[in-house]
Order: C-alpha cells, then structure tokens, then sequence
C-alpha cells in the first residue's frame, strides 16, 4: 500500500552538498538510513509525522537536515559539508504512525525505499 520512492542520489565532492526527496504516499513517520558496502544498514535522521520533532545520528548532526512538506508528500535529506564516509546507498523510510513518532532503527520501518546511491569523492 505504501510505496517510497528516493532521488537525488549522486556524485558529490567532498565538502559538498546533494538533497535527496523521497515521495511518500502519507503523513508517515520518516526515516533516512545508510548503508555502505560491507556494513549494515544504520540510522541517519528521522522525523515525525508532523515535522515537529526530529533525529540525527551524531555522524551528521549538524551536516545533514531532514525535512518533509506533507501538502507535497515528501519527505528531504539536506546533505551539506558531505564526507568521503558518507559514501553508501541511502533509503527513505516509514512507519505505521499508531507504531511511532520516530523511527531511528531497521526494526521499527514498516516500509523502505530502493535506495539512492550517493557516492562522495576527494
């Protein structure tokens, strides 16, 4: 029933900057997470149905902002000052809303995305 489609994946240079969207189909509890070749998948930021409250890992607080603007159905990833580590294919992420005001691990997404590859260089 929901479907979660990710853009905005890309190249970037180092100390950079790329947005990625995600079209959602509703007022969802979002999620961004990574995952880089040979890891697993980990929490980047979330956000809460409303916008009103929202979540970063430590690794891009104060780098990466998300964002969702509900009349459009989308949900954003701001990625600035972009790090060869941020290298990894990100997915968008939802909830139930009953199930949480955010959603920060694997375990709590009822839905994910494809993926969109970002891909960060010197």
């Amino acid at each position: 029933q929901v479907h979660l489609a990710e853009s905005g994946g890309g190249l970037a240079q180092a100390g950079g900057s790329l947005r990625l969207s995600c079209a959602a189909s509703g007022r969802y509890p979002m999620s961004w997470f990574c995952q880089a070749p040979g890891k697993e998948r980990e929490f980047v930021a979330a956000i809460s149905w409303s916008g009103g409250s929202t979540y970063y890992s430590d690794s891009v607080k104060g780098r990466f902002t998300i964002s969702r603007d509900n009349a459009k159905n989308t949900v954003y990833l701001q990625m600035n000052s972009l790090k060869l580590e941020d290298t990894a294919v990100y997915y968008c992420a939802a909830a139930e809303p009953d199930h949480a005001l955010l959603v920060a691990t694997p375990k709590s997404v009822d839905y994910w995305g494809k993926g969109t590859l970002v891909t960060v260089s010197t």
